[in-house]
């Protein structure tokens, strides 16, 4: 078995309004940095269309009905003030759940030893009924759902380590005892939810926020203090991971000061984790990261740690 790399160009037809930090040259970027010889391993596959019954395993059906009523046939059309959608997005967006569902396909089968969506634009800020902050529907949160309802996972953990806090994957799993939501994030910062206190209904959604200019140090500390053992106290089935590499000390978009090396890390964190409960089960879905350098060069870091599985 090997690591599995889902891909698709339809995942450059999202094109938001130009100086817009999601943009199809992230996606370039994450193909160039996995073109090397040191990645010719990884087996590499389309991702397919995911239909509107798989997107309503986390989203209602009239939600996501909305969204694809709102796709433009040309010209753009904003959902909020920094979503906006044009001709090829719902055909993105559709292909980057299908991603995330193939790549539970694949490693809940043992077709694979884990997978990683190279997809765009992210998810983890679509909460159940409503589209923001460049997001449209949760990849994390359907494709833990398709591992409980195809694959008969008992228990899925959500690890996001995105600088952002993933508020839609929160949202949707507030009330699930079925489901760990696990995230390390700056705050104060969009979207203004992932206070320490905010532990859901069952106790199953894990804050771990950072202050601005944390380094690498204290995602570690944060991560070995406070999320890991209540992975392994959890025992999870399948582990997710919403993988936004923002907290690089690159992005515009943040102040955290990681580095490729802190993702590598965090990596290998997991995948012990995996190996120890659920057969070193694991899929990771690109979230954010928006300098393109920081961006490579932590996605690279973190798919060779997945090869070595």
């Amino acid at each position: 078995m090997t690591t599995l790399l889902l891909h698709h160009p339809a995942t450059l037809e999202h094109r938001p309004p130009a100086g817009h930090p999601e943009r199809p040259d992230r996606i370039r970027a994450v193909e160039t940095a996995l073109a090397g010889e040191a990645f010719a391993r990884i087996e590499r596959r389309l991702a397919g269309l995911a239909d509107f019954d798989t997107i309503s395993l986390a989203h209602p059906g009239e939600y996501v009905e909305a969204i694809a009523e709102a796709a433009p046939e040309s010209g753009l059309v904003g959902i909020d003030g920094d979503t906006v959608m044009s001709p090829g997005t719902l055909e993105a967006i559709q292909r980057g759940v299908g991603a995330a569902v193939q790549g539970v396909d694949a490693v809940m089968s043992g077709a694979a030893a884990n997978a990683f969506s190279a997809m765009r634009p992210p998810g983890h800020h679509a909460e159940r009924s409503r589209a923001m902050g460049f997001c449209f529907f949760n990849n994390a949160a359907v494709a833990a759902r398709h591992a409980q309802t195809k694959h008969g996972a008992g228990r899925v953990a959500i690890v996001d380590w995105d600088v952002h806090h993933g508020n839609g994957i929160q949202d949707i799993f507030w009330a699930d005892p079925t489901v760990l939501y696990a995230s390390t994030h700056q705050m104060p910062l969009y979207p203004g939810t992932g206070a320490a206190s905010e532990r859901g209904d069952h106790d199953t959604i894990v804050n771990a926020p950072l202050r601005p200019g944390a380094d690498g140090e204290a995602f570690r500390a944060a991560m070995t203090g406070r999320i890991l053992p209540r992975l392994d106290a959890f025992r999870p089935d399948l582990i997710i991971i919403s993988a936004g590499f923002d907290a690089h000390w690159r992005d515009p978009l943040a102040n955290l000061q990681l580095e490729a090396e802190d993702f590598a890390w965090a990596t290998t964190a997991l995948m012990d984790c995996a190996d120890r409960h659920c057969g070193g089960r694991v899929v990771s879905v690109l979230e954010g990261g928006y300098d393109l350098q920081g961006l490579s060069e932590s996605v690279a870091a973190h798919v060779a740690v997945l090869m070595t599985s």
